[in-house]
């Protein structure tokens, strides 16, 4: 069977060789061997073989005496293999030594191979070879490995951009329904991240608050009213106040938008569709944003922390957005006012540490709501 030639790096240099022996005819006879087909480096004890391997590159295999006076060939290598930088080097201990025990403690610091003295000049040229072909063939995997990482995350940024599409598409088609929204979805997803954020950092909501959720909370807070594509225009546009009956049609949006949610859910990957996905969120948000703390509201009349958090943040941030704009049945009320009926709400319609942290956040809900001010 023939041997494996050396492989040349990408740059067409010979791979690299360091020798360390502490014999000078050692390092002759071994470099004599080698010098035709690899780059050499010698150093003649342990201090001055790691001076040689502080620069870059670094070798491709190390060819270690074993027996150096001072620091020898084991705690060469055994400092080698504890730094991350030159770990990853070969080692190939070179010893007169042939007990066993001698030859367990070099792979137990780390060596891959034995070369025994008298050097055989075939066996040494063909272990080198081996180890140089694998260390290129670990590089070469590893590059491979990269560029499959980059690749995955590249389909993964284009799936995540995808869905961002997708939601603010969804999202605007309830818009376009509902010509009173106007910026009502971008001020109502930030003013839950405003809440999600503060209520992270208290220990009670941390756990359910991780920076993951606190993102999709987000992403899926534009959702929450894509359920009015059912609504017969009859009554989404009606211009004066409802009627018990056109309230009740109206009411059905929560649970439309929690059957089409839920539907697409279904129709998704496992991987997407489990866990903490945004189409998990936007469910809840979007079916349970009408429900009250004390019970009282829709659709299910679930009360207390039987409402999801993500419900509960929109709640507060729905209302709000709703009292400072203007809408066919009354104009827009000053952020005092808004901000006192949200007050007032708490306990009853709203999870009062939902409201405790909007008491906090006044101003950056102002800030929102001229950020994202509707058009006049």
């Amino acid at each position: 069977m023939s041997l494996p030639h050396p492989v040349r790096q990408p740059n067409g240099d010979k791979p690299r060789i360091l020798i360390v022996d502490d014999e000078p005819i050692n390092l002759k006879v071994m470099a004599d061997l080698l010098r035709d087909s690899y780059g050499l480096i010698v150093a003649k004890d342990g201090p001055q073989a790691l001076a040689r391997l502080a620069g870059d590159p670094l070798p491709d295999l190390i060819l270690l005496d074993v027996m150096m006076p001072g620091m020898d060939g084991v705690e060469v290598c055994r400092r080698l293999k504890g730094d991350v930088r030159t770990r990853g080097v070969p080692v190939i201990f070179i010893t007169a030594m042939g007990q066993v025990h001698d030859e367990t403690r070099g792979f137990e610091v780390g060596a891959v191979d034995y070369i025994t003295k008298p050097i055989s000049p075939p066996v040494m040229l063909a272990r080198v070879r081996t180890h140089i072909a694998l260390r290129e063939a670990q590089r070469a995997l590893a590059d491979q490995n990269r560029q499959l990482e980059d690749r995955v995350a590249e389909r993964t940024r284009d799936l995540l951009r995808a869905q961002d599409a997708t939601i603010r598409a969804m999202a605007s088609l309830a818009e376009t329904r509902d010509n009173e929204t106007g910026n009502h979805i971008r001020r109502t997803q930030n003013y839950v991240l405003a809440l999600a954020l503060h209520l992270s950092r208290d220990p009670r909501y941390a756990g359910q608050l991780d920076e993951e959720t606190i993102e999709l909370l987000y992403k899926s807070a534009p959702l929450h009213d894509v359920g009015k594509v059912g609504i017969p225009d009859s009554i989404l546009l009606k211009p004066g106040k409802l009627s018990d009956e056109e309230f009740e049609v109206m009411k059905t949006h929560a649970t439309l938008g929690h059957d089409a949610i839920f539907a697409a859910e279904g129709q998704a990957e496992p991987a997407i569709a489990g866990g903490n996905s945004f189409l998990r969120i936007a469910r809840e948000i979007a079916h349970g944003h009408h429900e009250r703390w004390d019970g009282t509201g829709y659709p299910q009349g679930l009360a207390g922390e039987a409402i999801p958090l993500s419900a509960r943040l929109m709640a507060v941030a729905d209302v709000y957005d709703a009292l400072i704009s203007r809408r066919c049945y009354k104009p827009p009320f000053p952020h005092e006012k808004a901000a006192s009926i949200i007050r007032e709400g708490s306990g009853s319609h709203f999870d009062p540490a939902v409201v405790a942290a909007f008491s906090v956040l006044e101003d950056e809900f102002r800030d929102i709501a001229s950020r994202y001010k509707d058009e006049e």
